[in-house]
């Protein structure tokens, strides 16, 4: 796919690379000569220097054959108008904006056509915000990712000593728990030297305290399959109440917001060494947000500000650093768990469970929702997993018997690599692409059924429109799933 990106800052240099490494045709635009000289030097990409907004340096980064715009410069208007030149003067099939302002949303009508001609609004403050809310939900665990409109889920934990999963097969685990319709799909060991490695799993392997184990299930069964890997049996519950954030960035701000708008239910603190930005913040959270001034390195600060009975520390400023100090320091003095923002891959990878619980990436982060529109076929649902080497993807099954290599079929009759795991399968959802009924066709008069999960078995028979969600340990392998997935005119 030949992808032209505006931009080559901290968010569109981390997408350069990810999508690089898939063997895509890359040409990033910006300003900054020297910026996109260190990028063209460390990766297999194009580069022209110029704005986004002239027409002449999009027609030179090759805009007439594109086909897929990502427009992520810094400032909000330049991806808007970047956008509309793509789809006037280029025609580009797919155009994506980077916008923080929150006026503009995905099926505004100042997003048509006739509009900024925008596809999709990507916020990435927005996504981390909605993401870190879902790890307030799940304390547990370590990832928290949605796939069918969020009736199903991917998690991972750390195995803890003494918890009911921990210590036995998992084939014994389904006899211990068959209530709970649950798919482990991959298991991380840690191990003496080097970083933790992939263990395929079947029902003969045991899972050991330390692990990470990616599970699905339906989200009404995430609460169980957590306090299985994580909590011993007779350890009661522990919700996150008291939470502290350092750092009063957008993502921070925009938390803080979303929290309190649940009244009673959270304590938040905020701090901020900025006056400035104290006050303002301050005008705007709800009233039972406290803001305070001062570094969150300050050891005094959080010992006052009683961070040893925080449930939750999270260190979301501008600066990775700064995180990474702020979040070892309220670790070391009692926070019960501690999440980072930390951009480079690096970092991530070297604080991610260690004394830092959480090591948040946000390029990660906003990777699924551009891989989505990357991938071929009906993809619903792109998420990027341990620093983009595995992957989640929740796939839509199209077709019929003739068109179709899947529909109609056993799971042990596809022709899948042996690594690849088909996690769990939503049936029963919405089909917008479902012919409309005919005139003369009576109303139904039973409310529709609810979506079923169903967790595979070599026998289970796949249906036009079930909504199969995969675990692919490593990302080469999704283009053998794309093609099994493939509709065609004809099949033989």
């Amino acid at each position: 796919m030949k992808i032209l990106i505006v931009g080559a800052g901290r968010v569109g240099a981390g997408v350069a690379e990810s999508l690089v490494s898939e063997k895509n045709d890359i040409t990033v635009v910006d300003r900054d000569a020297d910026g996109l000289r260190e990028l063209q030097q460390r990766l297999d990409l194009r580069g022209v220097v110029g704005s986004g907004t002239d027409p002449l340096v999009l027609a030179e980064a090759g805009a007439r054959d594109t086909d897929l715009l990502i427009a992520c410069a810094a400032q909000d208007e330049v991806n808007l108008v970047c956008c509309k030149l793509a789809w006037m003067l280029f025609n580009i099939p797919t155009r994506i904006a980077r916008v923080r302002a929150r006026a503009y949303e995905d099926g505004s009508a100042l997003l048509s056509k006739e509009g900024f001609a925008v596809d999709h609004i990507l916020c990435p403050e927005d996504l981390l915000t909605r993401y870190i809310g879902l790890l307030v939900q799940y304390p547990e665990a370590l990832q928290v990712r949605e796939f069918a409109g969020g009736r199903a889920c991917l998690v991972s934990a750390r195995a803890r000593m003494g918890a009911p999963a921990v210590g036995v097969q998992i084939k014994t685990l389904r006899e211990q728990m068959p209530e709970v319709a649950m798919r482990i799909v991959a298991i991380y060991r840690r191990f003496t030297e080097g970083p933790d490695r992939f263990v395929p799993c079947d029902g003969d392997t045991f899972i050991e305290p330390g692990d990470e184990v990616f599970v699905l299930a339906g989200r009404q069964r995430i609460a169980q399959v957590l306090a299985a890997l994580h909590r011993r049996q007779d350890q009661p519950a522990q919700p996150v109440r008291r939470i502290m954030v350092a750092g009063a960035s957008s993502v921070g701000e925009r938390l803080a917001q979303e929290l309190a708008s649940q009244q009673g239910r959270f304590h938040i603190k905020i701090i901020e060494e900025n006056a400035e930005r104290c006050q303002q913040l301050a005008a705007r959270v709800p009233e039972g947000v406290l803001v305070l001034h001062g570094e969150a390195s300050d050891e005094s600060l959080l010992e006052e500000e009683g961070v040893q009975e925080t449930d939750l520390f999270l260190s979301l400023s501008d600066d990775e650093e700064d995180n990474i100090m702020a979040s070892l320091l309220a670790k070391r003095m009692g926070a019960r768990r501690v999440l980072a923002l930390i951009n480079r891959h690096t970092y991530a990878d070297l604080m991610h469970g260690t004394q830092i619980d959480i090591a948040l990436s946000p390029t990660q982060t906003i990777l699924g929702e551009l891989l989505t529109y990357v991938r071929r076929g009906d993809v619903q649902a792109v998420h990027s997993l341990r620093r983009g080497v595995a992957e989640a993807l929740e796939v839509v099954v199209r077709g019929d018997r003739k068109t179709s290599r899947v529909v109609g079929r056993r799971v042990q009759d596809l022709s899948l690599p042996p690594e690849v795991h088909i996690g769990l399968i939503v049936r029963g959802l919405p089909d917008p692409e479902a012919p409309p009924p005919a005139e003369d066709e009576a109303p139904r008069t039973l409310p529709p059924s609810e979506p079923e999960i169903i967790i595979p078995r070599s026998h289970t028979v796949l249906e036009s429109n079930d909504h199969v969600v995969f675990f692919l340990p490593r990302k080469r392998l999704v283009r053998q799933v794309e093609e099994l997935f493939r509709v065609r005119a004809t099949f033989f």
